[in-house]
């Protein structure tokens, strides 16, 4: 048998008795009569199959299980008393969740920061943070299972369906080994560097970079010769101090110091120049939660 649904009105008679263990002063203090709340309690009890109440002429007791049942009432009552506050507090964006995804390379420089500030300006919101190369947030978009994501891309890149803050730009510097014969040079030019090894992402998990990259390439009439694609930037790193390749990197990068690895400023030439990247946060295009909002005006603010 399912149980009845009880009116949150009879709780609160029933914690009114309960603590004052006097009918007639309870029904003074709901604001009501006496013979209407001997009703409610009777009622109550019939709902539950339980004597809550043992009465006399000249007291009133508790039995065992309303002695059991009151404290977790006093506490349905305190939660129900602060559903409105709460409620407003999670449409102004000051309660609730956020589920965030990001790219690794935004943990090298202003994610840390950037996280650090909403926390401590909105302590009350729940953040759920996970890291997801920019495919995967694109999924996870259409699945409805993320509100934000921190995504790497050339400049230009409009992700369908979402809108976009830019929160950085910065150039790609190439990472190389620090045995490999350009290791020792303190800066690079373009045409020297184009026909190394590359060790490259797959297309498929950032194809607007993926493709400013190899653009670079065809530009100077050369075919990037790849070497081995990895998903993660710190793997690629990796792998280039394994000896694999050189690699394009975000600037940021340079932060992870990967032992036997160095990074090299390369420079271009007129009408060549070397790729740049943007990061962004994108959310989903109409109505956006308010702790999204909140979220998004902590966002460092690049000029242009």
């Amino acid at each position: 048998m399912s149980p009845l649904p009880i009116e949150l009105r009879l709780w609160r008679q029933f914690a009114a008795v309960a603590e004052e263990l006097h009918f007639g002063r309870a029904a003074a203090r709901l604001h009501m009569t006496q013979p209407p709340l001997t009703q409610a309690i009777a009622h109550l009890e019939k709902l539950l199959d339980v004597r809550l109440f043992d009465r006399t002429k000249r007291s009133v007791q508790m039995t065992p299980a309303a002695t059991a049942l009151l404290p977790q009432v006093l506490d349905l009552l305190a939660r129900a008393q602060a559903l409105p506050e709460q409620a407003r507090a999670a449409d102004a964006g000051e309660l609730g969740r956020l589920r965030l995804a990001f790219v690794s390379t935004a943990g090298f420089s202003l994610l840390p920061a950037w996280v650090r500030i909403f926390r401590e300006r909105n302590p009350q919101v729940q953040l759920e943070l996970l890291e997801a190369t920019g495919d995967m947030q694109l999924q996870a978009f259409e699945r409805h299972d993320i509100d934000a994501g921190v995504i790497l891309h050339s400049p230009g890149f409009a992700p369908p369906g979402l809108q976009s803050r830019r929160v950085a730009r910065e150039p790609l510097v190439l990472a190389l080994a620090e045995q490999h014969p350009l290791a020792a040079r303190a800066s690079l030019v373009l045409d020297e560097v184009l026909t190394q090894p590359l060790v490259i992402f797959p297309r498929r998990i950032l194809p607007s970079l993926y493709d400013a990259i190899f653009a670079t390439y065809h530009a100077a009439a050369q075919s990037p010769r790849v070497a081995q694609e990895a998903i993660q930037m710190q793997t690629i790193v990796n792998l280039v101090s394994a000896g694999l390749g050189v690699a394009w990197v975000p600037d940021s990068v340079r932060q992870f110091q990967r032992p036997g690895v160095i990074y090299r400023s390369v420079a271009g030439k007129k009408g060549r120049q070397v790729p740049v990247c943007e990061t962004s946060l994108v959310w989903p295009e109409g109505a956006v939660p308010a702790c999204v909002t909140r979220f998004i005006d902590c966002a460092p603010a690049w000029p242009g």
